[in-house]
């Protein structure tokens, strides 16, 4: 979200960033996991469940979105709560198609020739480039900048990331669970009916994803034994004796919520090099969304507002 917000505000302006990205699709903290299955292909959301919007500027691309229908609002999680259609990550998707981006390709390092910046692909290098913005997880984008900027790179040390396991479950038959979120019970830090989504078709499937402790706490179990331990943790809350699921999983994510930083971006105008993420901006979808905002005006030299928290510069 954050370096897609980024570019399309850079490319606002006549820009024309490129994008790398090492997984093989949109998605990032709104991934949805698709899986075939005897019941026909199954989605999960299983990361970010819903998101919010309550600044102006992201209310405005929000409605923007839901005309065109890659969002719809769910009341279930909250009032200003909002889901992507018919998956999670239908809005970056919708973002991704407006910008070259090259997928499967992790980025190894950045290195500056003097005058350009270049991004080390697996197989080749890509460039030249004017400037170079990093928006990965706090803990990938340590290696990328410390070699460019100590002070950025002591800044980002600050900020530490909490696991997360999903497990991802779907039923044959409609479970008799009354609510369809489910919050802080034993294990559970909360569960979803996801197919009970706006947009949604297929069968009964939940997404199950644990607290942080708990997930810290068996973060190197095997994704079966987690998956074996979330859905009996759904069992116990529910009250429930549950049926054999015809899809069972769990994901691991390493490095799920972070703790923010005091900046909504870090900028240095002199390298021409920054950091946006939600991993400085405490781990939500329109504060990421804000982040890379607040990056991209810094680069073009515009004043920021909508609740963007300020940027740390250097150079």
């Amino acid at each position: 979200m954050a370096g897609l917000s980024c570019a399309d505000a850079l490319r606002e302006e006549g820009h024309e960033p490129a994008l790398f990205d090492k997984a093989r699709g949109p998605g990032g903290r709104m991934s949805t996991r698709r899986c075939d299955s005897p019941l026909g292909t199954i989605a999960f959301d299983h990361g970010a469940s819903h998101f919010t919007a309550r600044g102006a500027a992201f209310r405005q691309l929000v409605s923007e979105w839901h005309t065109q229908g890659v969002v719809a609002p769910w009341p279930v999680a909250g009032r200003d709560a909002w889901v992507g259609t018919p998956g999670m990550n239908a809005p970056i998707k919708a973002m991704a198609e407006r910008h070259p981006v090259t997928w499967n390709c992790p980025i190894a390092g950045v290195t500056h020739d003097g005058r350009h910046w270049w991004c080390r692909g697996q197989d080749r290098p890509f460039g030249p480039f004017d400037a170079v913005v990093i928006a990965v997880p706090v803990e990938q984008a340590l290696p990328l900048i410390s070699l460019h900027d100590f002070q950025m790179a002591r800044l980002a040390m600050t900020v530490g990331s909490q696991p997360c396991w999903a497990g991802m479950f779907a039923f044959a038959e409609p479970l008799d669970i009354g609510p369809d979120m489910i919050r802080h019970i034993g294990p559970i830090g909360w569960a979803v009916r996801n197919s009970a989504k706006p947009g949604r078709t297929g069968p009964e499937a939940w997404v199950v994803q644990g607290s942080a402790d708990w997930s810290a706490a068996h973060l190197e179990e095997d994704a079966d034994r987690i998956a074996t331990l979330l859905l009996d943790g759904l069992a116990h809350a529910t009250g429930l004796t549950l049926p054999t699921p015809v899809v069972r999983m769990a994901h691991r994510w390493r490095y799920a919520t972070p703790s923010g930083c005091f900046a909504n971006a870090l900028w240095n105008p002199a390298l021409q090099i920054g950091m946006c993420g939600d991993w400085l901006a405490h781990g939500f979808v329109e504060q990421a969304w804000q982040s890379g905002r607040a990056l991209a005006g810094e680069m073009l030299g515009l004043a920021q507002d909508d609740g963007a928290m300020g940027i740390a510069r250097r150079g």
